[in-house]
């Protein structure tokens, strides 16, 4: 089954970008499709894979931070190539 995936890493404490720019980076050198914003990453693919990367990565990401949130939503379709029609 393919899903969609959207992060947001909010480490609470100075100096928070190095922990999100390795978060993302270690996303992008998976396999799965991944796209980003200024306000989250979306990752895009069959179930399993994208669980088995994201559960490895949040734990390296957690293990880098003192404090911090992970927001993550996931929607039961890839989603990558979604435009509006409005």
């Amino acid at each position: 089954m393919k899903i969609s995936v959207e992060l947001t890493l909010t480490p609470l404490h100075d100096d928070f970008e190095p922990a999100i720019i390795n978060f993302i980076k270690k996303l992008r050198a998976s396999k799965l499709k991944v796209l980003e914003n200024p306000l989250s990453t979306q990752v895009y693919g069959d179930y399993d894979e994208v669980m088995q990367v994201l559960t490895s990565e949040i734990k390296d990401a957690f293990e880098l931070i003192e404090r911090g949130l992970l927001y993550m939503k996931i929607v039961k379709s890839d989603r990558h190539d979604y435009e509006p029609h409005f």
